[in-house]
């Protein structure tokens, strides 16, 4: 998994509440467990017309935010189905990050264990990275997790996120990474076992 320390980046404005999963990624496209192919149909409700023409009024259909690597978004962002493919999608599509004043619990989980890093502010101080993002849409924004801070020109917003998760992220680190920082204990383990037990093995 990619390491998160600081992103520098532009910046898009989502202003809706209870954006769902099923929005973020439709059920149409849940037809795949691989975690690339997907940025495509991101919000593909949203983003396109019936005849797959882009609409032209949808966020991420403009520049520069269709280069965005930050997302931010109003309150209960991620809530509904629990899909994986949710994080996969705005992954894929280069969102490393998405702001906002809440997240549902299990998308706030997911998108940790994908590399992504959910930042939560308090609303009035969302309100002004959006409208920064708005007014200023080609000066990027940084999310320094090191620090622990939002920066947008005289903007500085500190913001806390679990240590353990902060470390996996900084570190790269998924549950498939985590396990294997104890692979010397797991193949000695395996090896005592083969010697003590070997009809497991046969």
């Amino acid at each position: 998994m990619q390491p998160f320390k600081t992103l520098t980046a532009v910046a898009a404005p989502l202003p809706m509440v209870n954006v769902d999963t099923d929005m973020i990624i439709p059920k149409l496209f849940l037809r795949t467990i691989k975690r690339t192919g997907l940025g495509k149909h991101l919000f593909s409700e949203m983003r396109y017309e019936q005849n797959g023409a882009e609409k032209p009024g949808f966020v991420l259909n403009r520049e520069p935010y269709r280069h965005a690597q930050i997302l931010i978004a109003d309150e209960n962002f991620g809530c509904g189905s629990s899909r994986e493919h949710a994080p996969w999608a705005l992954n894929d599509f280069g969102i490393r990050c998405v702001i906002a004043p809440s997240f549902a619990d299990i998308f706030h989980g997911n998108s940790f264990k994908n590399g992504m890093c959910p930042v939560v502010l308090p609303k009035d101080q969302v309100q002004q990275l959006m409208q920064r993002a708005t007014d200023y849409p080609e000066q990027p924004i940084t999310v320094d997790l090191e620090k622990q801070e939002v920066r947008a020109g005289n903007l500085v917003f500190p913001f806390t996120i679990d240590e353990f998760r902060r470390h996996c992220l900084l570190n790269g680190l998924d549950d498939i990474g985590l396990t294997l920082q104890h692979e010397g204990d797991i193949s000695s383990y395996e090896a005592d076992l083969k010697k003590s037990q070997p009809w497991q093995f046969v």
